[in-house]
């Protein structure tokens, strides 16, 4: 093809197709997905050992932003932020927000802390009703409730306190029952690499309680099977049982 014909070629605009009526660039295929070096993968799996969003730091300089906010808040709620019973309440608010949603300044692996033993022990461990308390992501108001965890080892067991602390890093965040549950399941997963892992929440959500529906009695149950908590119907069944009675 010669050079002029070729050019012209290029400086056409993209082909197009109709669609009702409507006259659509024709779709260009997706770019394509780089190639990792070997390796990269277990990289990608060991990424939760690092999370953290938020450091000590973080909260002194946030403070007085936080506190000017619930300032505002209270503002617009009609009330009066200089009246006695109110000139501290932006910063113990702020405070106490800090501290509920304090688990944005913990990672996994400042709680296991080299609390991972070699161990021959390949029978269920579980942990159960573990006080959890967490906010509504969708409201900003508390749930609280019971976890129940159990895992089946291979080789390595986690000393037992470990178990609450990382129901309390994932609990101290911005929740929804659903997401916790499957957090706290992972994260004992990839730290242990267990034959499998069951955890199981119970709990009461303010959101449902006071306000909404008004139901005082209701309760939330969500679980998580992993490995042959998940595959294997009688090792799932082992455990409900255990954490029931």
């Amino acid at each position: 093809m010669e050079k002029g014909k070729l050019g012209a070629l290029l400086e056409q605009p993209p082909r197009t197709v109709s669609c009702n009526g409507y006259a659509l660039p024709e779709e260009k295929p997706p770019p394509e997905k780089p190639r990792y070096a070997q390796g990269t993968s277990a990289q990608c799996l060991d990424s939760w050992k690092e999370e953290r969003t938020r450091s000590e730091e973080d909260n002194e300089m946030n403070l007085p932003n936080l506190a000017a906010a619930y300032t505002t808040i209270l503002r617009s709620l009609g009330e009066d932020p200089e009246r006695q019973g109110l000139l501290r309440t932006p910063w113990r608010a702020a405070t106490a927000m800090q501290f509920f949603t304090k688990g944005y300044q913990e990672t996994i692996s400042d709680v296991l802390n080299d609390a991972i033993f070699d161990e021959d022990h390949d029978e269920m461990v579980i942990v159960k009703d573990i006080d959890m308390f967490s906010l509504c992501e969708h409201h900003l108001v508390p749930f609280v409730g019971k976890v129940h965890i159990g895992y089946l080892p291979n080789k390595q067991v986690l000393g037992l306190s470990k178990l609450a602390r990382i129901v309390e890093i994932y609990s101290r965040r911005l929740q929804v029952q659903e997401r916790l549950t499957k957090q706290i399941a992972v994260a004992i997963t990839e730290a242990l690499q267990p034959t499998g892992v069951g955890v199981v929440i119970e709990a009461t959500h303010m959101c449902m309680v006071m306000r909404g529906v008004q139901k005082m009695n209701s309760k939330t149950v969500t679980s998580t099977m992993l490995g042959v908590f998940r595959e294997d119907a009688k090792t799932r069944e082992e455990f409900l049982t255990l954490i029931r009675s």
